[in-house]
């Protein structure tokens, strides 16, 4: 037992040195400010979104792209109906916008035929795509109206050829979805410190841009297409092995894509089970030995606890369980005095403060699911959009 606890504290270190290395990456993030109010930009853009039975949440989307403070005539949006079974396609096809386009997968594919519907439609979408850039984005999110002419500001002044922006959740008050916004926040915080040390590989497709002649120069999703997910990191991979100094971070509040969490438990394990699915397809290894650090100590964490209670051996002069149990929770206040450090000024910059509160006390269910998810994700298939996806 004492030797766990070794063990532990060793990863705990690592686990320290890496957020710390995160919380400077993340500081060091030149804030942007698009500086073109009078001349908001120049480059014809297309917006894809995906989109598989979701009537509900499409016309929230489409209003906000309406209502964008970008210049209707340098961008396009296109909807691609990914085979759905609820009214998707007659909502796109009330717009009578002429930016506003709907394609249909089932067009361009059998069903059959493909394991990845998501990167389909993404490569269908920019197959008839007249955008100098590709900008993606997910049906259940919702957009500030400087959210495209921010991107292009960006664009324009830097010139990167992959752009990974900022996602954050929608809450309610209610423990999981309070749960998921402090989670997905942390991972954003994440994401922009690593794209911007060039440490590793991440970037969420509910926002996030590249060149169009990029997409092809790395020859799209091939060689990743038969991996159901990955659509946004597997693809950004292949373009950071090819412009290593041009992969970049927008860290702008304006470019801020709000996403709808999940709304319950069950949900909430098969999206990250999808998630963790996909870690060892990871071409840019730089992410595994992270990934194995941060699920080893949390594994121990649980681990030691449990072994405590059971553990009896014959000792006359202390309680050893006791001392065990006081130490782990040592290691625990400084995990979390740790995080909440990282944290601080990411939520500041998603300006979700407040949620900082109740951090500590989502610790246990942050460590159970970590466990569950990050082991899972290895064996189990999982239902996404109503498909089970191997």
């Amino acid at each position: 037992m004492a030797l766990l606890i070794v063990v532990t504290f060793l990863l705990l270190i690592i686990y320290i040195i890496l957020l710390a290395y995160y919380f400077i990456g993340w500081k060091c993030i030149p804030a942007f400010t698009s500086q073109r109010d009078s001349n908001p930009g120049s480059t014809f853009v297309s917006v894809l979104v995906p989109a598989r039975n979701e009537a509900l949440n499409l016309p929230v989307l489409l209003q906000s792209l309406l209502a964008q403070n970008y210049p209707a005539h340098l961008f396009e949006v296109i909807v691609i109906d990914d085979f759905s079974t609820d009214s998707t396609a007659q909502i796109v096809s009330a717009y009578s916008t002429t930016n506003i386009k709907l394609l249909s997968l089932q067009d361009y594919t059998e069903s059959a035929q493909i394991n990845s519907y998501k990167k389909k439609a993404i490569e269908t979408g920019i197959q008839e795509s007249k955008g100098t850039l590709i900008v993606t984005t997910d049906a259940d999110c919702y957009l500030p109206q400087n959210w495209l002419k921010t991107i292009v500001g960006f664009y324009e002044e830097y010139h990167p050829v992959f752009i990974a922006a900022p996602v954050s959740i929608n809450n309610s008050i209610s423990f999981i979805e309070i749960f998921q916004a402090l989670d997905f926040m942390a991972l954003q915080g994440i994401t922009g410190a690593s794209v911007y040390k060039s440490f590793h590989s991440m970037c969420n497709g509910a926002n996030m841009a590249y060149e169009k002649k990029v997409f092809y120069e790395v020859g799209g999703f091939k060689g990743i297409d038969q991996i159901a997910s990955g659509d946004d990191m597997l693809l950004m991979h292949k373009i950071f092995k090819r412009y290593p100094k041009r992969v970049l971070f927008l860290k702008s509040a304006g470019a801020i894509a709000e996403t709808q969490p999940v709304k319950n438990i069950r949900e909430f394990f098969s999206q990250r089970i999808r998630w963790a699915s996909k870690a060892n397809k990871y071409d840019d290894k730089r992410i595994l030995p992270v990934l194995a650090a941060v699920y080893f100590f949390n594994l121990l964490m649980f681990v030691i606890p449990v072994l405590t209670i059971f553990w009896n051996p014959s000792l006359k002069f202390f309680n050893y369980q006791t001392s065990i149990f006081l130490c782990w929770q040592w290691l625990l206040l400084l995990k979390i005095f740790t995080e909440l450090t990282f944290l601080f000024p990411v939520a500041k910059f998603f300006q979700k403060m407040t949620l900082l509160f109740l951090f500590p006390f989502m610790q246990p269910f942050h460590i159970i699911y970590t466990i569950i998810a990050g082991w899972l994700g290895r064996f189990v298939s999982y239902k996404w959009k109503g498909r089970k996806v191997k």
